[in-house]
């Protein structure tokens, strides 16, 4: 035998080292998932049908991507070599930040928001500016605006914003745009179909807006990881060159074309979404708990200083709600998805019994 020396094992580079790891919060799945922002019900039925159709030799084969994504740029009233399919927004932010993000650059970062943009971007040799949104949540426009600089070079936006809901105007959009021709805008439209305003249409005169969608939030399809970034042809030709070819399997994308085409599916999930959030915000107030408007399937809270024991009791009682304590300014805030009136209805008797025995046990320690 040949005697190998024990010697250190080789390190990744220094920017993976410091990067911040990223644990998505674990759950029975018999509970009432209320911590992710999923389609809380099923996908349409017409995706099931194609699910139910795909074959075994349809899996020997690499997936296609061009035909759907022409599919989704019609959909979108853009032309194909402007659309691109993701593994997932998730993969959109990756190699939009790959493609644009380098040594002396700044990526600009209004906060708290989707935690994914700092972990990515931290993959990079970029630095990360941040922007603090005031007390109330509202977008740091004024704040962000004086805090670009010839070294920005991404602007990151999520319009509705996760995980406050807040909105950003569409004039301040287009004047962040302006002020910025320098840099990339990627606004991040994962909640659009709750929040019903999309920018989609400044792609035509706003040369360095991105915007992303996806299929993981109203369409039900999360499992299958889907996500859109549409650009301009000239921007989507150097974010294709990151991308992997195969990075959207073909059993996702032979499910996209029945989503996009069942609409009343998707309207009728919305609208049921819509009438539990304002049900539940009246909950929420009937508690006195204190709560930040929200345009997306989610409502921010705040519990205070009790908020691990606040999520731990949810459980408990078989409701997932994602506690956000640790988000910048979000000291004390838990954030719960909207799902059916029913369910909700279910979320807010546990709600009622948790916020109850925890009233009563401060009352004992006083």
């Amino acid at each position: 035998m040949v005697d190998i020396p024990n010697r250190p094992a080789p390190k990744p580079r220094a920017r993976v080292q410091a990067m911040k790891e990223y644990h998505p919060p674990l759950g029975s799945r018999d509970s009432l998932r209320l911590d992710f922002n999923e389609n809380t019900v099923a996908c349409s039925p017409a995706v099931r049908d194609v699910l139910s159709g795909i074959s075994a030799g349809d899996l020997t084969r690499y997936p296609e991507r061009e035909s759907v994504e022409a599919q989704v740029a019609r959909n979108l009233e853009l032309n194909p070599e402007q659309v691109i399919l993701t593994n997932g927004v998730d993969e959109a932010i990756h190699v939009l930040f790959q493609a644009f993000l380098e040594e002396g650059n700044e990526l600009l970062l209004p906060v708290p928001t989707y935690t994914m943009y700092e972990v990515y971007a931290s993959s990079t040799d970029a630095q990360i500016v941040t922007v603090q949104a005031a007390k109330d949540f509202k977008f740091p426009y004024q704040a962000l605006l004086e805090a670009i600089t010839p070294q920005t070079k991404v602007i990151a936006l999520a319009n509705p914003n996760s995980p406050t809901g807040s909105i950003i105007r569409r004039d301040q959009i287009i004047a962040i745009a302006e002020r910025a021709p320098h840099a990339i805008v990627l606004l991040d439209e994962a909640y659009f179909h709750f929040y019903g305003e999309t920018a989609i249409d400044l792609l035509a005169s706003l040369s360095n807006l991105v915007i992303a969608r996806t299929f993981s939030k109203a369409y039900g399809v999360a499992g299958l990881r889907v996500g859109i970034l549409a650009a301009s042809a000239e921007n989507a030709r150097w974010m294709r060159r990151v991308i992997s070819p195969y990075s959207v399997n073909s059993v996702a994308l032979a499910c996209i074309p029945a989503a996009l085409a069942d609409r009343a599916y998707l309207d009728r999930y919305v609208e049921e979404v819509l009438a539990a959030r304002t049900e539940f915000e009246a909950a929420l107030d009937a508690l006195s708990i204190r709560r930040w408007p929200s345009e997306a399937n989610f409502i921010l809270v705040h519990i205070g200083g009790k908020h691990r024991e606040f999520v731990q009791a949810m459980n408990a009682g078989g409701v997932l709600v994602r506690d956000r304590s640790n988000d910048p300014g979000c000291a004390g805030c838990v954030r719960i998805t909207i799902g059916t009136r029913e369910q909700m209805r279910r979320a807010a008797m546990v709600l009622n019994n948790v916020v109850s025995h925890m009233r009563e046990a401060k009352e004992a320690e006083a």
